[in-house]
């Protein structure tokens, strides 16, 4: 198997070399995440596969070992790992983005094709491997996910009517041919759960017309052979492409093993539309059972209502009954209150009338008492016995003050000599 590689790594390099193009390939967009899904990328990087098993292949031979022998689809997800059904817009479909699963081991190596940094002869050995189809599923996926869009037509072009088959679809049951599979990359971003990154709309329109010329030309040359159907199932699930056939050059056995094909593909079919009768059945009496239950549902919530509206009636009538007796108690103790405070303001009424008239007898006494002692200190005593005692105090009193006046006036003279004769020694 390796010997095949190192063959058509060597055409590879052929062919670059006649294009004297570089062997280096420059990475278009983001290459951070190789522009895949946000959602699958996390996925991818957080996956034990990727981590462990991927993480011990170092060289680029060991990667396409790792695609021969495990590689069965080239969806993002694992069959039966990613709910979308009921979920819309953003969250649902080919978007990606709400929900996540079980990636691929598709995408995970495609991944790991990315770290190693590929150049253009090992990518060209992809395009052109003859061991697995799946090998070269993964180049040209390589290649839409990180080439410029104005190099991909160079890059595809060769392999628009390649007739190897390759089974896209996780499970099986989706046989097309690489030749389908080149030209839907070119002409839709859409790939089951993800998408493409986006071509300019002067490149898309570009790459429209000579895919258109080349189907003409196609035609043209082949009359007997019918168009592509222009159906697009990579976004969703529909039927199996038919895989065309060669008029010439094809054996008997050939014939028998693409009738036992075809008949596996109606087969395949009759079984698929009759699980969507059975399914649809189911999903009548589902309907049926939950309209019944509804109903059912329905009248139990009008009776509960209508004895919750009685329960809350007569509880509003014993609320209202209540309230007015308790508004009455509440009126008599206003009034008790209003009583009280009014006994109390006459109270102190009182109290304050009788502080003012004790206040005022005092003031009365002290009055009458002071009017007395004035009297009796400058009135004139009326016995002459007692004037005459008072007058001889009087004369008493000024005696003793003139002769303390009198030892005054003597002691400063007595002191003012001997300041004469200290000033003259």
């Amino acid at each position: 198997m390796k010997a095949g590689a190192c063959e058509y790594e060597e055409d590879g390099e052929k062919g670059a070399a006649g294009n004297k193009k570089p062997n280096g390939l420059p990475i278009w967009g983001n290459e951070k995440t190789m522009n895949l899904n946000p959602l699958i990328l996390t996925n991818i990087q957080s996956s034990q596969y990727f981590k462990v098993n991927l993480y011990q292949l170092k060289t680029y031979h060991e990667v396409i070992d790792e695609i021969y022998y495990n590689v069965t689809h080239l969806e993002p997800w694992e069959k039966g790992s990613r709910k979308t059904s009921g979920q819309t817009g953003m969250c649902g479909g080919v978007r990606g983005v709400g929900a996540g699963g079980i990636v691929s081991t598709a995408f995970c190596i495609l991944y790991k094709l990315y770290t190693l940094r590929l150049t253009r002869k090992q990518v060209v050995g992809l395009l052109n491997h003859a061991d697995s189809p799946y090998i070269r599923g993964l180049g040209f996926m390589y290649v839409r996910f990180t080439q410029p869009p104005a190099d991909l037509w160079d890059w595809l072009e060769p392999y628009l009517d390649d007739e190897e088959e390759i089974d896209v679809r996780a499970g099986g049951g989706q046989t097309t041919t690489i030749g389908h599979t080149v030209r839907h990359m070119l002409s839709k971003l859409e790939w089951y759960s993800t998408l493409f990154p986006r071509i300019p709309v002067p490149i898309q329109k570009e790459l429209e017309k000579k895919l258109a010329e080349h189907a003409a030309a196609k035609a043209a040359a082949n009359p007997t052979v019918a168009p592509p159907a222009k159906k697009d199932w990579y976004g969703g699930r529909p039927e199996a492409e038919a895989v065309p056939q060669k008029e010439h050059g094809r054996s008997r056995g050939s014939s028998q093993e693409y009738n036992c094909r075809d008949e596996r593909v109606r087969d395949t079919d009759r079984e698929r539309e009759r699980g969507r009768d059975r399914d649809g059945t189911r999903s009548q009496d589902r309907e049926r059972d939950w309209q019944g239950d509804r109903t059912r549902e329905r009248n139990g919530d009008h009776d509960r209502s209508r004895n919750r509206h009685r329960d809350r009636e007569r509880d509003r009538g014993q609320t209202d009954r209540e309230r007015d007796r308790e508004r009455d108690r509440e009126r008599d103790r206003d009034r008790e209150r209003d009583r009280d405070r009014e006994r109390e303001r006459d109270r102190g009424d009182r109290e304050r009338e009788r502080d003012r008239d004790r206040h005022r007898h005092r003031e009365r006494d002290h009055s009458h008492d002071r009017k007395h002692r004035r009297r009796d200190r400058y009135s004139y005593p009326d016995d002459r016995g007692d004037f005459a005692e008072l007058l001889e105090r009087e004369k008493h009193r000024i005696k003793k003050e003139r002769k303390r006046d009198g030892s005054r006036e003597r002691s400063r003279r007595s002191r003012s000599p001997d300041k004469d004769r200290r000033r003259h020694h």
